[in-house]
């Protein structure tokens, strides 16, 4: 990507550019949380407790005397790596179901779509990953595997639809003529074909899956106590709504820059890597 090209981006798409900064620094926040955090994320201060706003405490602490600051950076490294390992077993999983489902098609079509890929996502991702969330108990793991099994399915149907749209292009045929075999065919021809939906579909899907961990750990089904989890902080500030609203404001707001990051972040993939978007930004 040339200089000239950043630059157009940066004055025409300014959402993109706003999405790119708020997640890198989200990203820095995680990695680097045990040497920015101003104080111990689970040390408890009942003296200063339910403390507002200061320079000893940026983001005031809450109902244990906690710093909330703190607290929320090491949220945001859980957040973000809920977010990714999420994703990536989703995508995997995706991309062999749907990828079998679209190529080989027949019957094995039928089952992996009809049965497998109607019924998860006949159910609502948000409350599978209640049940199995409930089911297996609280813990990074188990959180990552109850998320994964309610959103898998989006990808597999993406997957297989872009698969039934590209194995019959003159290109696949022509490899399929000359003896390619199948492997071959799907990771070279296939795949590299399909690569852009999936990656703004991954991208969005970071958002969601950052909410869905907040929803989770609000209900208590996220990282067990006393690990930081922007949800268990608004879980945790309920009782005090109207006497100490910062305890909610700040978990709320880092929630939301986050999604937004990634939803911005979705957004100018589609358009980066779409070459008709391209030429009519010019780039």
């Amino acid at each position: 990507m040339t200089h000239t090209t950043i630059t157009l981006i940066f004055r025409r798409q300014p959402l993109a550019v706003t999405g790119m900064v708020l997640l890198c620094g989200f990203v820095l926040a995680g990695l680097l949380a045990p040497w920015i955090a101003p104080a111990n994320p689970s040390a408890i201060d009942l003296v200063h407790r339910l403390a507002s706003p200061s320079w000893a405490h940026w983001c005031g602490t809450d109902e244990l005397g906690r710093d909330i600051l703190s607290r929320l950076l090491f949220g945001a490294r859980l957040s973000l790596a809920v977010s990714v390992t999420v994703v990536a077993v989703s995508l995997g999983l995706g991309l062999t179901i749907g990828g079998v489902a679209g190529y080989f098609g027949g019957w094995l079509d039928t089952v992996l779509t009809v049965v497998a890929m109607n019924t998860f996502l006949a159910l609502p991702g948000i409350l599978l990953a209640i049940a199995f969330a409930a089911f297996l108990g609280p813990g990074f793991q188990n959180l990552v595997l109850a998320l994964a099994i309610g959103g898998w399915a989006g990808y597999a149907r993406l997957v297989r639809a872009q698969v039934l749209a590209v194995k019959e292009r003159e290109f696949v045929v022509a490899a399929r003529a000359l003896g390619a075999g199948g492997g071959r065919i799907f990771f070279r021809h296939i795949l590299p074909n399909m690569v852009q939906p999936l990656l703004v579909q991954a991208a969005i899907g970071m958002g969601g899956v950052i909410l869905a961990e907040a929803t989770l750990s609000f209900l208590g089904l996220g990282a067990p106590p006393p690990t930081p989890s922007w949800g268990a902080m608004l879980n945790d500030a309920r009782g005090h709504l109207f006497d100490s609203p910062h305890l909610v404001v700040f978990p709320a707001l880092a929630m939301a820059l986050a999604v937004l990051s990634f939803n911005f972040l979705g957004d100018a993939l589609r358009d980066y890597l779409d070459p008709r978007t391209r030429m009519q930004m010019g780039l």
